[in-house]
């Protein structure tokens, strides 16, 4: 991938990994465009880094998405890279009836619903400027968190999406991206423990491994203990589903929440 001189939009970018990757860019000389939820949180980035454009956008919401469509493609006609990088991650107790059947999708909405519309939203500038989609998976793609299953599940179906995106794409000129990280030290995981098969690394850690696979061209990143994983997955996958489920078991809520 093509690492400066970019015009890039990076969903959820006010915090975590989606602002750390917004700095490494910015440092590297390219546009860089951040939306989130909080107003009040993107205004004080603004303020804080004026180089950095920020708009209020969630895309749990097609409608908001559309909007942020059309604002982007008059306001900054060369995009040409979509980072989809916007997720939540809940713990959820799956032996009791949810009271909220509604907000129970709220990881489908965002974590591949976002990743969906977003691309189809942007697809059209992306061809016209020969660009590239980043989809932001996980390492949990291939070996789930039992206590974060709709989390993991909605990251599988990034991981299938983004391969078929790229399968569909590849006579466009668009390049497709998947990154795919291990557990972060970020808001997203500060309930996570390290120790039974867990490791966290740090976000500059991950920008450091994961701009190393940019630079040499990677379509598939597997950052920190992502490979190991991914490995474990196919030579002992009942060993690691097990360890993961110990690591985890304590974050299962009591009652729904």
């Amino acid at each position: 991938m093509k690492l400066t001189g970019r015009t890039i939009l990076i969903t959820g970018g006010s915090a975590g990994i989606g602002l750390a990757f917004a700095f490494k860019f910015l440092e590297l000389g390219n546009q860089v465009i951040v939306t989130g939820r909080r107003e009040s949180v993107l205004n004080e980035l603004k303020a804080k880094y004026p180089k950095l454009h920020t708009i209020q956008s969630n895309v749990a919401d097609p409608a908001q998405i559309a909007a942020l469509a059309k604002r982007v493609k008059a306001d900054y006609p060369k995009l040409d890279v979509v980072m989809n990088n916007a997720g939540i991650m809940l713990h959820k107790n799956l032996k009791i009836p949810a009271t909220d059947l509604a907000g129970l999708m709220a990881e489908v909405d965002i974590n591949i619903g976002g990743v969906i519309r977003m691309s189809s939203a942007f697809i059209d500038i992306l061809t016209a400027n020969k660009g590239t989609i980043i989809n932001v998976s996980s390492a949990l793609a291939f070996v789930p968190l039992p206590s974060a299953p709709i989390y993991c599940a909605t990251k599988s179906a990034v991981h299938a999406y983004t391969q078929s995106l790229r399968f569909q794409l590849e006579e466009t000129g668009v390049e497709v991206i998947e990154l795919m990280p291990p557990a972060v030290k970020t808001d997203l995981t500060a309930e996570i423990q390290e120790g039974e098969g867990v490791t966290l690394i740090s976000t500059d850690d991950l920008i450091k491994q994961s701009f190393a696979g940019l630079k040499a061209g990677k379509l598939e990143i597997r950052p920190g203990q992502s490979n190991l994983l991914a490995f474990m997955r196919r030579l002992a996958p009942d060993f690691i589903n097990r360890q993961l489920w110990k690591a985890s078991k304590r974050l299962v809520p009591a009652g729904e929440r």
